[in-house]
């Protein structure tokens, strides 16, 4: 048999290997969270001649969709014709950049960032989803209060809007405790920070889950003209990325703690027998 402390070393050598991994995994997924929640990138349309579409609509466009009071059907008519993308906390047009510019509404957020084509210069305009906005009821018929209410497109709302937020709390609550441990100098906690990791993934997956099925939805309600494309876009693969990456952070915080623990009490029995 090797002596102890060689038999101490490669044990802890070995977990010491698994919980650096975990604890990598853990901050790419927090990265990938964080930067999926901060961008507007979950969907995207694609139309085939946003300026001119644009230049048909003239003023009323932009008036409609920087309201307060557009509804869904409104703004996601919008999106339909302007190259649009929407995220967790905006939603975004593109159009020419001689456009006339209007002032949002008071308490509205107005986002410009511009970009440029071989043809014409394009703008992108982002305004926020108001909290607001993030529970307000979702419609049978988008547009029409009268129809009654949608349970399912109002809670998948709800959810993809708090889940993130669940997701990045889990993990931030688990890596204090990941900090209690190593001031202790002990394992036995990472198998609470392996299941936080593990809980976070499942709101990740659920958020995903949610959106999908919210688009879905919607696209029920509201068809995509015949030339418009749509999809999924960076920011909705990030959370598709993170999930996986909290579920292997939590198999290995948890497979360390319990192997240690396992291994130190049959290791402390051979030496007293």
């Amino acid at each position: 048999l090797l002596p102890y402390s060689q038999e101490d070393a490669m044990m802890d050598n070995r977990f010491a290997t698994a919980l650096v991994i975990a604890c990598v995994l853990s901050l790419i997924s927090t990265i990938y969270m964080a930067a999926s929640i901060g961008t507007d990138f979950w969907y995207e349309y694609h139309t085939l001649s946003p300026a001119e579409n644009v230049s048909e609509a003239g003023r009323s466009i932009w008036e409609e969709f920087i309201s307060e009071e557009a509804d869904e059907k409104t703004y996601t008519d919008a999106l339909f014709r302007c190259n649009g993308t929407v995220g967790l906390w905006r939603r975004c047009i593109t159009v020419p950049k001689n456009s006339h510019w209007y002032s949002p509404p008071a308490g509205r957020r107005l986002m410009v960032m511009f970009s440029f084509s071989p043809e014409t210069d394009m703008t992108t305009n982002c305004i926020s989803f108001s909290l607001s906005d993030q529970f307000m009821e979702k419609y049978i018929e988008p547009g029409n209060h009268n129809s009654g209410t949608d349970l399912n497109r109002t809670y998948l709302w709800r959810l993809q809007f708090l889940l993130p937020f669940v997701s990045l709390g889990l993990m931030c609550f688990g890596a204090l405790i990941g900090l209690c441990a190593c001031a202790c100098r002990s394992l036995y906690p990472a198998i609470a920070t392996g299941v936080l990791h593990f809980l976070a993934g499942l709101c990740t997956l659920g958020l995903v889950g949610c959106y999908v099925a919210g688009i879905e939805l919607l696209h029920k309600k509201l068809p995509l003209p015949d030339d418009v494309r749509g999809e999924f876009g960076w920011s909705f693969c990030l959370a598709c990325v993170s999930a996986p990456l909290q579920f292997m952070a939590a198999a290995l915080f948890i497979w360390a703690a319990r192997t240690n623990r396992k291994e130190f009490t049959l290791l402390k029995a051979y030496r007293v027998a």
